[in-house]
């Protein structure tokens, strides 16, 4: 394989060290952009600056044949908080991604989230991040990924849950019956590289999940972890008002202190919402090489 350099944001995060990580297997070039200095290697290529950095931004992207965008505000206590990063932090790498004379194919890395654009400022800045690149797709082979909820060795966000089942309960918030989709890491990061390597236009917005039927309930859910872990696991009802409440609480005293929270009102709406199940079908037409192969039951002993 001819060398190929690959622009990659978020390196640093959960899932854009996955990637970066498979990007390196594969024996691609990267450049991964990062507030912090770092040091480079054989294959990877340090830019420092943020999605604000105009300069940056055209460094990182020089050559590439691809970028996957994977950097996003995940923490915040407004719509503004959300958008200066999802939104227009996309809107300044498409601009940077136009100026090339050979302009590479992008990736954008969003959320199921942004199905429901009206539950949180979150999901509202991702369904704005994916019209903007909408909006600038006319020159250029783009594709969105929207993943579920996405776990595995490194993530902090699900691990909790999942450590909670080891001592037997499952914390659920909201109704018991909602249904919801999961996403081994390498599934995905198996879908990136698949699209890296896709020789046909994949023009589109894809969801992605574990291709569990019917997805998952917290029911469901703790009857798994009670067959892993060989001991009884109990669902653990956290009263919604009682979420609503510290959800305020705590965006009242992040506006006080100057911090970015993540339990916010949306966060919790979130957490509510009934149905967060997705269909692998449109992708895996896009993507015949992609299947997610990593069933829950078999991953979890190893992640936590």
């Amino acid at each position: 394989m001819p060398e190929l350099v690959v622009a990659l944001t978020g390196a640093s995060g959960f899932i854009g060290s996955a990637i970066l990580q498979k990007l390196v297997k594969c024996r691609y070039q990267v450049r991964a952009l990062g507030r912090k200095p770092q040091q480079d290697t054989e294959s990877v290529k340090w830019i420092q600056g943020d999605l604000s950095n105009t300069a940056a931004l055209h460094k990182l992207i020089k050559n590439a044949f691809a970028i996957i965008h994977c950097a996003g505000q995940v923490r915040g206590n407004s719509l503004d908080t959300f958008a200066q990063t999802n939104v227009e932090g996309t809107k300044n790498l498409l601009r940077a991604a136009l100026d090339q004379v050979e302009r590479p194919r992008f990736l954008l890395i969003s959320s199921l989230a942004a199905r429901q654009p009206e539950l949180s400022w979150y999901a509202t800045s991702k369904q704005m991040a994916e019209q903007t690149l909408i909006d600038f797709s006319e020159n250029l082979q783009w594709t969105v990924f929207r993943p579920t909820a996405v776990y595995g060795p490194g993530d902090k966000e699900i691990k909790p849950i999942f450590s909670a089942t080891r001592y037997g309960f499952l914390p659920v918030v909201g109704n018991s019956a909602n249904h919801f989709s999961l996403l081994h890491v390498n599934d995905f990061v198996a879908a990136v590289q698949c699209w890296l390597e896709t020789k046909t236009t994949t023009n589109g917005i894809f969801e992605l999940d574990d291709g569990n039927p019917g997805g998952y309930s917290y029911q469901s859910l703790a009857a798994i972890t009670q067959e892993v872990w060989r001991r009884p696991v109990r669902c653990f009802f956290i009263p919604i008002t009682l979420v609503r409440l510290v959800a305020n609480i705590n965006l009242w005293l992040s506006r006080l202190l100057h911090y970015a929270p993540m339990l916010t009102p949306g966060k919790a709406r979130e957490l509510q919402h009934p149905d967060w199940l997705c269909d692998n079908t449109p992708l895996m037409h896009a993507l015949p090489n992609w299947h997610p192969s990593i069933k829950l039951r078999d991953a979890l002993p190893n992640i936590l």
